[in-house]
């Protein structure tokens, strides 16, 4: 059977709202109180949602790729709509400038409760306050290839599903379990460390202070469970959470240098510290 293709000839279609009119916190809202929507970008982000059962509501595709390098996940799909357009119209209505040549619309899965996602987990990350959905999307990636079983964050957090954070993440949004840290069962007002804790982990917090612990301390590593915990670009992790911290632990520098980027970071940190 020969897919049909939705030509674009109305840029005001409201079949096109999801990819030119809507932001994304939007989209997320779109069936509140039921689940949202999300964008993926690109045929290799699109195949990994998919695998993971999202599942697509539209796409569009620009032409020229529509029987290239997305022709692949599109027959995947086939029973979704699928409009296309050359490049220029495309940009021209979404406002991106469409690299890999297409945008999948899905409906948002469930989240699990931190309880449920890191039962049997012995090495997770920890998100506090990271706003920069390339931040977010980067370390997820590193916790996918470096050996962090899961990711939790709080809602202050670039949301993972943001179009730009699974881009970035290259589609392991979608390979690594994550949730956010408000979906528990912890007693309200219990400090989110205090919950790990309680379930097990030891927590290490990521921090820039003189009572810290080398990163290659030994005690780490022997670690039966351990959450590593980073926070936002600039500000990092807030004092309550660091004082309420097993280990406060920092990587050492050279040449006068006093900090990185909190995704390399990460990516020091999950390879120091995962269970090899």
């Amino acid at each position: 059977m020969t897919r049909e293709y939705i030509e674009i000839t109305d840029f005001e279609d409201p079949r096109l709202d999801v990819f030119a009119r809507l932001n994304e916190t939007q989209l997320r809202h779109y069936y509140e109180p039921d689940g949202g929507l999300f964008i993926t970008e690109s045929p290799k982000v699109t195949e990994r949602a998919l695998r993971a059962g999202c599942q697509p509501v539209c796409a569009l595709v620009e032409r020229s790729q529509a029987l290239g390098e997305a022709a692949g996940v599109l027959e995947s799909m086939p029973d979704i709509p699928v409009f296309t357009g050359s490049s220029d119209a495309i940009r021209k209505l979404t406002n991106i400038p469409m690299t890999r040549g297409l945008l999948c619309c899905m409906k948002r899965p469930g989240l699990k409760n931190v309880e449920e996602l890191t039962t049997g987990m012995r090495r997770i990350a920890v998100l506090e306050n990271v706003t920069n959905p390339t931040n977010v999307g980067a370390i997820i990636r590193s916790a996918a290839a470096l050996g962090m079983e899961a990711v939790l964050l709080n809602h202050a957090c670039s949301d993972p599903f943001y179009r730009r954070a699974a881009r970035v993440s290259m589609g392991t949004v979608f390979q690594v379990p994550w949730t956010y840290l408000e979906n528990s069962n912890m007693p309200k007002g219990m400090h989110y460390v205090r919950m790990l804790q309680s379930l097990g982990f030891r927590t290490a917090a990521l921090a820039l202070r003189k009572d810290t612990v080398s990163i290659s301390d030994p005690c780490l590593a022997r670690e039966e469970k351990l959450a590593v915990i980073l926070g936002a670009e600039g500000d990092g992790l807030t004092d309550e959470t660091i004082d309420l911290s097993d280990y406060t632990i920092k990587i050492p520098m050279a040449h006068g240098v006093d900090s990185l980027n909190v995704a390399a970071c990460s990516a020091v940190a999950f390879w120091e510290l995962s269970i090899h």
